[in-house]
């Protein structure tokens, strides 16, 4: 294994804090992190409802658009 970090691809880091969901749910993002095989930088988050589960997205994914009646707007949005 290649320890070398100038071998990973550049991060697309989302600020640790809340967010919105386009549908209402409030999350708390804890850290950006990378897949193991992949190395694609993915955005690990925490529901602050229901059973509070750990969930992990693709970063672009996360920081992403969604279309709402012909807006865009933002997947997650800082709370």
């Amino acid at each position: 294994m290649n320890d070398n970090n100038n071998d990973l691809p550049p991060l697309i880091e989302t600020p640790p804090g809340r967010y919105r969901h386009y549908k209402g749910g409030e999350y708390e993002v804890l850290g950006t992190v990378r897949h193991s095989e992949t190395l694609e930088p993915m955005t690990l988050y925490r529901a602050l409802y229901g059973a509070k589960g750990l969930w992990v997205r693709p970063a672009a994914m996360f920081e992403g658009t969604v279309e709402i009646d012909g807006v865009p707007q933002r997947r997650f949005a800082p709370a």
